[in-house]
């Protein structure tokens, strides 16, 4: 419970994924990858449940066993590449209201992804939520490494400006000190409210807080990502995780 309100950890973890096989389940630094999100929920002390969604029965096994309920399987449609986040979110809130009559007045989403997160950063969301009532959601953001005012896309056999519409001149020419910052959501959390979820059909809704990033995180899809965040983890910042 947090400030009178119940709060959910929904951790999606579906069993395919093309870049990397099995990926929910690899070994990252000793544990299973969806292990670092229901450690990292669990101890938080604001979080009352925490729930996996998964198709897979391999999935959750392992987490059953780091502490997380996996009170129903994901259905197939629910599980595909393209699946969006709000229809796996729906499926979680209509099953608990169907199954046990609870409903949770903020879900805190932690993408298995996002593996370089603290407790206390969920707590910090979670904070930062409360304080602004109008809110919908909180989610975690950092400055990307480039900026779209240095980005192209094509037309025919020509690239033009990805912001074609800005009012800089030459923006992809100025330095990047002299551009506008910008900031690039991440996996590490998201917090929404119960409300937004129902009447706005979305999982951040319109009015979105940024949770500042600026420890070293990253969003595993690759081999290669896999290697950057066992190196992260072993090196420093998450002693908790890493052990």
């Amino acid at each position: 419970m947090y400030r009178n309100a119940s709060v959910l950890a929904l951790i999606p973890a579906r069993g395919g994924s093309k870049g990397v096989p099995k990926k929910n389940l690899r070994l990252l630094a000793g544990k299973p990858l969806i292990a670092y999100s229901i450690i990292a929920a669990k101890a938080s002390p604001a979080i009352d449940r925490v729930i996996v969604s998964t198709d897979s029965e391999e999935i959750a096994d392992v987490a059953k066993r780091y502490g997380a309920e996996v009170p129903f399987l994901r259905p197939a449609e629910l599980a595909e590449d393209l699946t969006p986040d709000y229809p796996v979110f729906e499926h979680c809130l209509d099953w608990l209201e169907a199954h046990e009559k609870w409903k949770p007045d903020i879900v805190v989403h932690l993408r298995p992804t996002g593996p370089i997160r603290a407790p206390k950063e969920i707590e910090e969301a979670l904070d930062l939520l409360s304080r602004f009532p109008e809110a919908d959601s909180v989610r975690s953001v950092h400055e990307p490494d480039k900026t779209p005012h240095k980005m192209w896309k094509l037309e025919g056999a020509f690239m033009v400006p990805f912001l074609s519409q800005s009012a800089i001149p030459e923006h992809f020419n100025m330095p990047r000190q002299l551009l506008p910052k910008v900031y690039a959501t991440n996996a590490n959390i998201g917090v929404v409210r119960y409300q937004t979820l129902r009447e706005k059909k979305s999982v951040i809704g319109d009015k979105v807080l940024p949770y500042f990033v600026d420890h070293p995180q990253v969003d595993l899809d690759t081999d290669f990502d896999f290697d950057v965040a066992e190196l992260i983890l072993k090196k420093g910042g998450f002693p908790n995780l890493a052990a």
